[in-house]
């Protein structure tokens, strides 16, 4: 097979779509057991809580670009490659740090400043975020370096988020058997209360999650192989030597441009369109209306995601075993409605898609307001979320593909600054969760049971209104580059790489 059109065999494909196993792993525990764990288990006070996951979120928000700059500058180790080098290092970093996050502080006990045990919580914090980013990127950038075709593109990336649903399901799976399994043996009858007891659980599920992540980490080193910096070239200089020899003779110029031109561009004429530099998306209203539903979505999926062990904890009063079924129940809802999603996008659209999604979320949101007991209804509520949330979040995805379009070489810039939103917003509404709430204490007073009920309802339906405008705006302004805004590139004047 030619070098345009090349291809992986299964056991590649398979070496690939595994490499991502360990941070889905890990920021599965990170959304769903973070504020839970050190507030129900540790003792931390909601503020000190809320700052971990701020830190967090701004580490990773700080560390994605700047990482996608070096690893696209940087060599790489020998012949091993830039990218696996650099997901080697991401690997590592995880595997050394994330542990750390959810055990108790060495030496730390009850007289111990929780300013104490908070600092040395952040630096391993911080390096699990920059070893997260920079796997995400890494394993994200070989895509194209591996395969050529836009065919075996979106396989890989349909592989990649098959094993993302086998890894969630696989966390909230491991920690129900070991909430089963601790209250088999445990005969105190406030054991399906979260408390310092559990702090064994939750390590024993970090160390669980680690040695799945690294076994798979271990396949995907193994199974691939990075082409070295230079195969391009050589490529290009093979197709330049079979071309002479079939007697087609171009200019230097023209045999240059047919090697580095990407096959979706081919039908694009220079003089119709331009190409678009990060600083001209400032300038597009489109940027704005995609960015504003992007954050809006992220916000109902993470902080849903976020608050609902301590709603099912706090505010149900359920065993805390739920704080693993739920979520289990919402993915496999979202998983199962992946299915339906395209064809009903076809049929009516992505803005009408994301609206049903809306509904559904509006839908649960409703539920849980008027519903102040509901017990093990929340299994129905959950399905609602779980396939609203999914709904939204792959919509807004293509929405954002949609924007982009043929402007695929200021693509990063955009889906960066779409990450940057997300995180800062993510992480600056948990610290302002965490600042309002009305407890000071661990074990929960009345106020906090109506506080967590309200969160639900208010970052679920009230988030929810917002996005409801942002896509009016997108549907009464559709997307689409303004022609105004873009300096034209003639053939005269050099191009972005």
């Amino acid at each position: 097979m030619s070098d345009p059109e090349r291809s992986l065999s299964v056991l590649k494909t398979f070496s690939y779509a595994v490499g991502h196993v360990l941070n889905d792993l890990c920021a599965s525990m990170w959304f769903t057991y973070l504020l839970v764990f050190y507030h129900s288990v540790l003792g931390f006070q909601n503020t000190y809580a809320g700052v971990l996951l701020l830190v967090g979120q701004i580490a990773d928000g700080v560390c994605t670009p700047l990482i996608g700059f070096e690893s696209d500058r940087t060599p790489g180790c020998g012949n091993y490659g830039k990218r696996k080098t650099w997901h080697l290092v991401g690997t590592l970093s995880v595997l050394l740090s994330f542990a750390f996050i959810f055990n108790q502080c060495p030496g730390c006990g009850s007289a111990t400043p929780q300013w104490a045990s908070l600092t040395y919580f952040i630096p391993f914090i911080v390096v699990f975020q920059f070893g997260w980013a920079a796997t995400q990127i890494s394993h994200l950038s070989l895509i194209p370096e591996l395969v050529t075709c836009e065919h075996a593109k979106v396989e890989l990336t349909a592989y990649r988020y098959a094993f993302t649903v086998i890894a969630n399901i696989t966390v909230y799976a491991v920690a129900y058997l070991l909430f089963h399994f601790q209250a088999e043996h445990d005969d105190d009858p406030l054991s399906d209360a979260l408390g310092p007891q559990d702090v064994h659980v939750f390590r024993n599920l970090a160390l669980i999650v680690l040695a799945i992540g690294a076994l798979f980490s271990l396949l995907f080193h193994l199974g691939i192989t990075e082409r070295r910096p230079g195969a391009e070239e050589e490529g290009g200089g093979r197709r330049r030597r079979r071309m002479e020899e079939e007697g087609k003779e171009e200019d230097e110029e023209e045999e240059d441009e047919e090697v580095e031109e990407s096959e979706p561009r081919r039908g694009v004429s220079k003089t119709s369109s331009s190409l678009l530099q990060w600083r001209c998306w400032l300038q597009q209203p489109s940027f704005y209306q995609v960015a504003l539903l992007y954050m809006c979505t992220r916000l109902m999926v993470n902080l849903s995601q976020t608050y609902i062990s301590m709603y099912l904890i706090n505010t149900l009063g359920l065993p805390k075993k739920f704080i693993a079924t739920i979520p289990l129940v919402m993915y496999l809802s979202g998983f199962l409605s992946s299915f339906i999603m395209k064809p009903v996008s076809k049929l009516i659209g992505k803005c009408l898609t994301y609206f049903v999604g809306l509904l559904l979320i509006m839908a649960f949101s409703y539920w849980v307001l008027l519903d102040e007991d509901m017990g093990e209804r929340v299994f129905g509520a959950a399905v609602l979320l779980g396939a609203g949330s999914a709904t939204i979040l792959v919509i807004s995805l293509a929405m954002t593909a949609e924007l982009i379009g043929e402007q695929t070489q200021s693509g990063a810039f955009v889906y960066g600054a779409m990450s940057f939103t997300d995180k800062v917003a993510n992480g600056g509404a948990v610290m302002i969760i965490q600042a309002l709430h009305p407890c000071h204490t661990v074990v929960c007073c009345p106020d906090c049971v109506w506080f967590y009920h309200y969160i639900m309802v208010i970052v679920t339906g009230g988030v929810a209104v917002v996005a409801a405008l942002a896509l009016c705006s997108i549907l009464i302004w559709p997307i689409r580059i303004r022609p105004r805004h873009l300096p034209l590139i003639s053939e005269d004047q050099p191009t972005l790489n």
